[in-house]
């Protein structure tokens, strides 16, 4: 069901950290640009054919009201709510203590430079619904940006068959502060949050993870002028285990993260060659307790599980691999942390897995896919906030480094720079 790998020359590394992931199909950019460009020429007319054909249902009005939301709010589940709202809180206390201080810095007399961060006005969420109706998405999102001070917090999430929003769904957009609930899916969400409709004001940054059409969606939304969180494909996992982890809790991180979808990605490096045949046995045992065996499976196919020499080895690999979630269950975890490159997020020992960070601990679990944890961050409270920068000189801080300016301006052919120095300097009305 899962493949053994043992010690693969370095030179095969690549072809074990192949993704299944297959967004940069043709046929899905076409269709995605066809779907953005009906939008943006039929407005909410397209979206309530798009719902009809891929929602299954006919939506008139995309915005959920105040009703709609108090009596979704009523029906969840008591423990529930309790568990979103210790999800929030601890979402709350992390993500505020990112919240950066203004930078203030003298360079030299005269020359003062500040920097602040100042948050996006108006930013899109996106929240799955599909297989799992992802509210803790929403916490995720919504969150951090009310935190960081967005005046308007919207969010896209598909609709049911019989026209409703999950209820788990509206009620973690009231405790997170989101503005505007639409019952608008897929690529067509993006699309709407993208260039506008009549029902959903375009925004300037959208957020949230989806499928191979969204992802897509995001990324044609970027080339318009919308800002993105990240480039996000299907979920992935990667277990750095010795032989002294527990089979059964590497086994249960590969289940968590194979019910995902048919195109997650499960990876174990461990240097055990005995586990490694240990965790395999007991992934074929948990698969029987699960409700979703055959998604699971299919994501199995394209998971393994290799043996490498070293710790070494193991995280030289894991940095190229760049894994989504990154967990560490050795006996040296703290150790082999601090050679941890390129990662979304990391869990530390036995006792951390990864639907911790998925959920209630507190970090974010909107995280870079497919490699792109070489360059990206998961999000946080940065990106929510542009920072711009302020600089007041005075005459003579302007006259110390007015050398430079000239110098430099002139020598990239860009007289009117140095101009723009000279004037103020001869002139002795400002003296």
């Amino acid at each position: 069901m899962v493949e053994i790998i043992k010690y693969p020359q370095r030179a095969a590394w690549p072809q074990y950290m192949k993704r299944t992931d297959g967004s940069d199909d043709a046929a899905v950019r076409s269709s995605v640009a066809r779907i953005i460009d009906d939008v943006e020429r039929r407005g909410d007319d397209a979206l309530r054919d798009y719902s009809v054909q891929f929602d299954g249902c006919r939506i008139d009005t995309f915005r959920v009201g105040d009703d709609e939301m108090n009596a979704a709010c009523l029906i969840v589940d008591y423990n529930l709510k309790q568990a979103i709202n210790v999800a929030a809180a601890n979402i709350h206390k992390f993500h505020a203590a990112e919240l950066p201080g203004e930078v203030a810095v003298e360079v030299a007399p005269g020359i003062d430079c500040r920097q602040r961060a100042v948050p996006i006005s108006r930013v899109g969420l996106y929240a799955p619904g599909g297989n799992s109706p992802l509210f803790s998405t929403v916490l995720m999102l919504a969150v951090p940006a009310r935190i960081s001070g967005c005046r308007e917090v919207v969010l896209c999430t598909p609709p049911r068959r019989d026209g409703t929003v999950d209820p788990a769904i509206l009620y973690a957009a009231q405790v997170a502060g989101v503005s505007d609930v639409f019952k608008v899916g897929g690529a067509q969400a993006i699309a709407a949050m993208t260039v506008g409709t009549e029902s959903i004001k375009p925004v300037y940054k959208i957020f949230g993870p989806g499928n191979r059409y969204v992802t897509e969606a995001k990324l044609q939304a970027n080339m318009r002028g919308v800002a993105i969180d990240m480039p996000a494909g299907p979920s992935e996992v990667m277990v750095i285990a010795d032989g002294q982890a527990d089979a059964t809790f590497v086994a249960s991180d590969f289940l968590s993260q194979a019910e995902h979808g048919a195109d997650s990605q499960s990876i174990l490096l461990t240097t055990d060659e005995g586990l490694a045949h240990a965790v395999v046995q007991s992934v074929a045992g948990l698969l029987e307790l699960l409700p979703r065996q055959q998604l699971a499976m299919q994501s199995l196919a394209g998971s393994r599980v290799i043996l490498l020499h070293d710790d070494d080895e193991m995280m030289q690999f894991a940095n190229m691999y760049a894994p989504e979630h990154l967990i560490i269950n050795h006996a040296d975890a703290e150790r082999l942390a601090l050679k941890v490159e390129s990662a979304g997020s990391v869990f530390l020992g036995a006792f951390s897995p990864e639907s911790a960070g998925d959920y209630a601990s507190g970090t974010n679990h909107t995280l870079p896919t497919g490699g792109w944890a070489r360059s990206y961050s998961g999000v946080n409270i940065d990106s929510f906030m542009k920072k711009i920068t302020f600089q007041r000189l005075s005459r003579s801080g302007l006259a110390s480094i007015a050398p430079a300016i000239t110098t430099m301006a002139r020598g990239e052919g860009l007289y009117a720079h140095s101009l723009a120095v000279e004037v103020r300097l001869n002139n002795d009305k400002n003296s």
